[in-house]
């Protein structure tokens, strides 16, 4: 029987360092061929794996200096920065207030986020364009900014009131009692104790504008609007004039911000409710 189970435990020990290997490789295969791409000298048609060939900064130079991904990359910034500020200010106010408050309409509109987040934002291309020909929104940074928020509060407000569920409410209690207002529990003593969720939170909302394609392609339309994710399709979207090299080389750079906020927030990913919450 030990011998049986022994083999067992062996077998599904290559099984699993299996997978892994494979998913490790699947992931890491592309971003090698990009990365490899992106510092290989004249204009590549396709990407390639060579590692034997120079390597330059050549493609880095002609993306900042022959072309507008500065101005690309600007625009993206400054929406992703604004989306995340002022996302993770509604959905923590939002997710405090359904944890904390009963009121008239409460549960009714906790369904309704989940309506609206039901439906595929494809699907309000159509609406989307129509209400920024009304107030003048199209190719402008704040109405797909205002787009890119009221997209995730919904589930984020969800996900925000199920953390802040998780700190005791007696927490709150305590601090009444002792003379503190609603806003200073909030800051002071509840807002701490949520950083992982707030971390996650700042993180998906700040991603969004770097990732997403479809409504920026749909409602930016000039060529200095764009964001890099539009504005890199542009290098191959064309099969007879594709840039490949130019937009490995864009698609390093986009990364940067998003692994430096990573690395910023990381500690915050592992710290649990608990060990928060039991500081004195």
């Amino acid at each position: 029987m030990n011998s049986s189970a022994s083999r067992k435990k062996i077998l599904i020990q290559i099984i699993t360092y299996t997978i892994l290997v494979f998913i490790s490789l699947t992931i890491l295969y592309p971003l090698a061929i990009t990365v490899i791409s992106a510092f290989m000298p004249g204009n590549l048609m396709a990407f390639k794996l060579n590692i034997s060939s120079k390597w330059t900064l050549e493609n880095f130079n002609r993306l900042i200096n022959t072309t507008l991904y500065v101005t690309w990359y600007r625009n993206t910034l400054t929406i992703a920065l604004f989306t995340m500020l002022i996302q993770l200010i509604i959905v923590s106010l939002a997710g405090y207030t359904y944890s904390r408050f009963r009121f008239s309409g409460r549960k009714n509109s906790l369904k309704f986020f989940l309506i609206v987040q039901m439906i595929p934002t494809m699907a309000a291309f159509t609406a989307f364009y129509v209400m920024g020909l009304m107030i003048n929104g199209l190719d402008k940074y704040w109405y797909i900014t205002l787009i890119y928020i009221g997209g995730g509060i919904p589930m984020n407000t969800w996900l925000m009131r199920g953390y802040f569920d998780t700190v005791p409410i007696s927490l709150d209690e305590a601090a009444r009692i002792e003379g503190a207002g609603r806003l200073r529990v909030f800051w002071q003593i509840i807002l701490p104790l949520v950083r992982p969720m707030i971390a996650v939170q700042a993180l998906w909302a700040f991603m969004t504008p770097f990732g997403e394609y479809m409504l920026a392609r749909f409602l930016l339309r000039s060529s200095d609007a764009l964001t890099v994710s539009v504005g890199l399709q542009t290098f191959v979207a064309d099969p007879r004039t594709q840039k490949v090299a130019l937009f490995a080389a864009g698609a390093i750079l986009v990364s940067l911000p998003i692994v430096i906020l990573f690395f910023v927030l990381q500690k915050n990913f592992v710290s649990g409710l608990t060990s928060g919450g039991a500081k004195e």
